[in-house]
């Protein structure tokens, strides 16, 4: 084939058709009508002499050939958005642009605060848009509709480019009349009543029931607690970091927490910190952004910043 007279639409079709596995929402994505994406799907397959998409009773899927594509025309298409990106510098003092950010409530806790009180001053036209994991799947943040999501995560896609901004252990948070205190250990902690707070994951959360759900089902501290062979007893089930000092200021509850969110609740004195009886691993904070916006100067500037006050915060 000759590359010069090569199409790069097609790589542009080629892209959406399998972000949408859909000929109909590709050409709605890209605002073009459905008999043109069809006719460009016809393209790709006698470009590439494979069916790229075929019909299954789970709708339209992707051939091996196509999945192996995907990751390459992407790279492709990121190094043809830098080299048309402007070349002066994003100027943030007087910028109006929106950044759409997912973070965590643990995120929005710790990070959030430092970073609106760093915009206000130095770029106060931003304006900011925060989702919570609910709100967003890895597919906005694919596309670009997210500009970055910020989130404990087991695991990423792998076209996404990704950066750990800190890492944090953890502490309980305990009212001083606790009784908890008077011979602390570990069979102390498992005859309490625990709060129970978590919200990492991505998509629509639903209940817990923690008479069949796992440990590792209900998160860091359970799954440390099952390794060495035991169970709390949770009162308390709650998905917001701001409500476990309000809870542990009852004497009878133990809030264990991120390290960074229990330090800043005991902050008004009338709790204080304990590290667990037991070994609880550290996680990782990380800031994950999809490679259509990896070379654009303004998310460039966001992400510099996002990482500058996570530097600055993890010395705290």
């Amino acid at each position: 084939m000759n590359v010069e007279k090569f199409d790069l639409n097609l790589l542009i079709y080629l892209d959406v058709l399998l972000r949408e596995r859909s000929v109909t929402k590709a050409a709605h994505a890209l605002g073009i009508t459905q008999p043109a994406m069809s006719n460009g799907l016809k393209r790709l397959r006698v470009l590439f002499d494979d069916p790229v998409l075929v019909r299954t009773s789970d709708g339209m899927s992707a051939t091996e050939r196509a999945i192996a594509l995907q990751p390459m025309v992407r790279n492709i298409l990121a190094e043809v958005d830098a080299a048309v990106q402007p070349t002066g510098e994003f100027d943030y003092a007087n910028s109006s642009r929106m950044y759409r950010i997912m973070v965590s409530d643990y995120a929005e806790a710790t990070l959030v605060p430092a970073m609106v009180k760093r915009l206000r001053r130095e770029a106060p036209g931003v304006v900011l848009d925060f989702l919570t994991p609910s709100d967003v799947t890895y597919k906005d943040v694919e596309q670009g509709k997210v500009d970055m999501a910020i989130n404990r995560f087991d695991e990423l896609p792998q076209s996404f480019h990704q950066k750990t901004l800190w890492n944090d252990g953890f502490s309980c948070l305990v009212n001083p009349k606790n009784e908890l205190l008077q011979n602390y250990d570990l069979a102390a902690y498992l005859e309490s009543n625990h709060i129970w707070v978590s919200k990492t994951g991505m998509g629509v959360g639903t209940g817990v029931n923690p008479s069949k759900d796992k440990a590792v089902q209900l998160g860091w501290v359970d799954e440390a607690l099952a390794l060495v062979g035991h169970k709390r007893k949770i009162s308390v089930f709650t998905r917001h970091y701001q409500m476990p000092a309000l809870l542990a200021l009852n004497n009878d509850l133990v809030a264990t927490l991120p390290t960074k969110i229990a330090r800043m609740q005991a902050l008004s004195g009338d709790l204080i910190l304990v590290d667990p009886p037991f070994k609880i691993p550290p996680f990782e904070l990380k800031m994950a952004w999809s490679p259509l916006l990896h070379h654009n100067p303004p998310h460039q500037w966001m992400r510099k910043l996002i990482a500058e006050e996570s530097a600055r915060l993890s010395l705290d």
